[in-house]
């Protein structure tokens, strides 16, 4: 679309613009109401371990214990307040990242093009679509080229259908049938470009009349989800047994069916690890909006399980490991060539004014391609006082980029209208098609190209024509063409990529490349980033000769595959999904959509990608670098180590809070544990495993060892015994504590107090041990953790008050302790999990690293 055309619209000011949001609200569909205080209140008080508290609350009253009744049903409200804190964090976090992926429109405003969030477009604005994008909204177009639009999803019908440029008067009728001006919110563009104007908004176009019925989508749980549910409820089934049974054994020998009632729910809140949901709600939601800070949005939550397990990493060469922005170094012209970056600052030879201008003629006028900019710069740069720009030529027609034919062709009249020119610009054997080359012709250009190809240079060519007749031919081909020559184009390396992709093998993750270029040109690519075996490639022509067994067989040891075509990326994903490897794929167009969907995780690009590519991917890249890609990957399995620590935390100081409630009834000792005991554990628990670890920075070796596998589940069992064993040893020295002081005949509530004391201390040496499963707790004390001590410091106030507090005494059963009996539970305390640091200190942390 030519700059003529653009001045014809200036789009809605920007002041305009601004208050029509602020009138009409946005353009969206209303989502499903966000849960009210009341809601989450009822939500929160019919989890299993509230309905607990609030049963031992309500059966002290019963039994005429009004304080213990107070206590309990106040840490309901506690609880109930720090789920509040948590579910607000959590929303913010996912309504940040709904703002962020909130898919892109290109506006005209004020004259100027810009992109904007979809969901602030208003209606009267000019809008620009391409092929691949999603249409934002209800509209009429007012220019088009070959516009052809899927409008499957308002019509079921799967053909895409042609559109034509509005009159001016007709309304947006019904979506469906060919030859019609108006476009419809949610639609794909599947070829050509088009300019429209916004006539309906949100609930207001086709798609939003029927929107209410998107509220009730729902999600497939992920794996870890359907693990986390499965070991919740194997807890849940073995602890309401053992409760039944301590139940019936108290009321039968003790004959107190109350105090019997209130044994077994103390034992069934000692063995119930609500925190495993909660603390995977938080740690997805929250290492989502972590990945999106590092310009990754997460449009699947179950990309973060699989990104620790990725083995090889395809991906674009164009603007993902270069930059994508070109600029031309090099001109091949009349059988000569011209090296631009040795001639800066001098005059452009005659000879060569004739490619640029026919590279000028077969780009758009205002582009937005970087090939095409990189020609218009230089074309206004040489050829600006020569007679060769043709600013009052007018475009005639224009012959599209298609799979079939790798060029663009652009027929310009001439201003007596008797004259046209054709311009053509493509892959270099693209034009040699065009203008019909002998074999002996193609063997000399391939001899030319392959000294542009192996400086690394992007290849270009173009040719010319001229036509006399009115009626304009259907094809390219039946244009009588003349090579004028080739540019070579570079577009430089990001200069953080050869880091990522040593990161990258450091991790045992392989990285392909993928690239339309030349084969020379990819290697020359691979050798400046470090790419693994640079001298092997696969190109598209031999990758189609292939069989299925065959691309097996060299992917294995192939890391660069040039002049592939969008459709063969597919192909590549599933030979390496039959290898057993497990691929993170990069894309951007239409075509690129089913190899991200068949990959295990599809990222798309955020700022060339088109809508299509976006929906079919997990992952969307906001700056198309490499580098987020990798800092995704290290982030992912920095999500899954802390996630993996904090269930290993809730199972290891379960087993003491489980084993204390079971021991008196085994051993004939007064009850250790009441509800209130454990009430107040919750409160040190729930935010230190939703908020220590998950706030725990990502441990430096985390890219120095190979990929998770991920069909080993979240705990293997290795992870159960040691974490089993840390709750153990915990367990040992409690109950040892306990049962000295009886033996040595001091008060119950004495051995009670030592005996929780030294349970609240050991609890953080187990948060402290399982912040690194690598490094020993000096170690740890490296990274900051500022949550670590905030919650450090709020439980020993809290225990200092349950201890020197006379109404809390008497609320917790418990007696002051000296100085004497208070160094007891912080030496025993620190004692218990002393084993599991020299365990770590003495393996090198080896036997970790298989289990990880």
């Amino acid at each position: 679309m030519n700059k003529l055309f653009f001045q014809k619209f200036k789009g809605l000011p920007n002041r305009e613009a601004a208050n029509r949001l602020k009138l009409e609200g946005y353009n969206e569909i209303p989502s499903a109401k966000k849960r009210s205080f009341l809601k989450i209140v009822i939500d929160v008080v019919t989890e299993p371990m509230l309905l607990l508290l609030l049963s031992g609350g309500f059966l002290y009253l019963l039994i005429g214990d009004t304080q213990e009744a107070l206590m309990l049903l106040g840490f309901v409200l506690v609880v109930i307040g720090i789920t509040l804190y948590q579910e607000n964090k959590t929303e913010r976090a996912l309504e940040a990242l709904r703002d962020l992926s909130s898919p892109r429109a290109l506006v005209i405003r004020d004259g100027e093009q810009k992109r904007i969030a979809g969901r602030e477009l208003v209606r009267e604005d000019i809008i620009i679509l391409s092929e691949g994008d999603r249409i934002p909204a209800d509209g009429v177009i007012l220019e088009n080229s070959y516009l052809l639009v899927d409008e499957s999803l308002l019509t079921g019908e799967s053909f895409p259908v042609r559109k034509v440029t509005w009159n001016g008067k007709s309304n947006i009728g019904d979506p469906g049938g060919h030859d019609l001006p108006s476009i419809y919110s949610g639609t794909l563009i599947v070829q050509g470009s088009a300019i429209a104007k916004v006539m309906a908004i949100g609930t207001d176009t086709q798609i939003g009349k029927i929107g209410k019925s998107l509220k009730s989508i729902t999600t497939e749980k992920t794996l870890l989800q359907k693990e986390i549910t499965k070991l919740v409820r194997n807890f849940a089934v073995l602890g309401l047994f053992l409760s039944l049974i301590v139940i019936i054994v108290y009321a039968l020998t003790k004959g107190s069916w109350p105090q019997a009632i209130l044994s077994g729910i103390t034992l069934a809140m000692a063995m119930l690890p609500e925190e495993f949901p909660v603390v995977l709600t938080v740690f997805l939601a929250m290492g989502a909006w972590r990945i999106a800070k590092k310009n990754v949005l997460t449009r699947r939550v179950s990309a973060l399980e699989s990104l620790g397990s990725t083995t090889v990493l395809c991906v674009d060469k164009t603007g993902t490991i270069t930059l994508n922005k070109m600029s031309v170094t090099k001109i091949f012209a009349e059988d000569e060539f011209y090296d631009l970056d040795q001639k800066i600052g001098k005059p452009l030879p005659e000879k060569f004014h004739e490619i640029v201008e026919f590279a000028m003629l077969a780009s758009p006028k205002n582009p937005f391609e970087p090939i095409e900019k990189a020609i218009q710069n230089l074309a206004n740069i040489t050829l600006s006082k020569t007679g060769h720009l043709h600013e009052n030529w007018q475009l005639e027609k224009e012959y599209p980029l298609s799979k079939n034919l790798l060029s663009h062709c652009q027929v310009w009249k001439s201003p007596d209208g008797k004259k046209f020119i054709i311009a053509a610009s493509g892959a270099p054997e693209t034009i040699a098609d065009l203008c019909h080359y002998t074999k002996k012709q193609q063997q000399k250009l391939a001899k030319e190209i392959n000294l542009m190809a192996k400086e690394g240079l992007r290849i270009v060519g173009v040719a010319k024509a001229f036509f006399k007749k009115t009626n304009l031919p259907l094809k390219q081909h039946d244009f009588n063409f003349e090579v004028l020559g080739f540019f070579g184009l570079t577009d430089p390396v990001r200069p953080n990529v050869p880091a990522a992709v040593k990161e990258c093998y450091q991790a045992g993750i392989r990285v392909v490349m993928l690239t339309g270029d030349y084969p020379q040109t990819a290697q020359n690519i691979a050798r400046k980033i470090g790419l693994l075996n640079p001298e092997k490639y696969i190109t598209g022509q031999e990758l189609q000769k292939m069989t299925e067994n065959q691309l097996a067989q060299h992917i294995k040891s192939v890391n660069i595959f040039a002049r592939i075509m969008p459709e063969q990326k597919l192909m590549l994903v599933k030979a390496l999904k039959r290898n057993g490897e497990i691929v993170t794929m990069t894309g951007d167009g239409v075509n690129d959509a089913p190899a991200l969907k068949a990959s295990h995780i599809g990222v798309a690009m955020g700022q060339r990608g088109t809508d299509v590519a976006r929906e079919a991917s997990s992952l969307v890249l906001v700056n198309d670098d490499f580098s987020s890609i990798v800092v995704a990957i290290k982030l992912g399995r920095g999500i899954f180590d802390n996630l993996k620590k904090a269930m290993s935390y809730i199972l290891a100081i379960h087993v003491p809070i489980a084993g204390m409630s079971l021991a008196p009834f085994f051993l004939q000792w007064p009850l250790i544990l009441f509800p209130v005991h454990i009430a107040f554990l919750e409160l040190i628990i729930d935010p230190a495993c939703s908020i220590i670890f998950e706030t725990e920075p990502i441990e430096s070796s985390v890219m120095n060892r190979p990929p998770r596998d991920p069909e080993k589940p979240l705990f293997g069992k290795q992870a159960i015994i040691l974490s089993f064993l840390q709750g153990l040893g915990v367990l040992l020295f409690v109950l040892f504590i306990y049962s000295i002081a009886l033996r040595q005949g001091k008060p119950e509530k004495l051995a009670r107090t030592l005996a929780f004391a030294t349970l609240v201390i050991a609890n953080i040496g187990l948060i402290l041990t399982n912040r690194s499963w690598s490094k020993t707790i000096l170690g740890t004390f490296k990274t900051q953790n500022k949550a670590f001590w905030g919650i450090l410091l709020g439980t020993l106030s809290v225990l200092a008050v349950t201890l020197y507090f006379p109404l809390f005494q008497r609320l917790f059963h418990f007696t002051s302790l000296n100085k004497e009996e208070l160094l007891i539970p912080l030496i025993v305390g620190f004692l218990s999990i002393l084993w599991f640091e020299l365990l770590k200190f003495f393996n090198s942390s080896n036997i970790f690293r298989k289990n990880k």
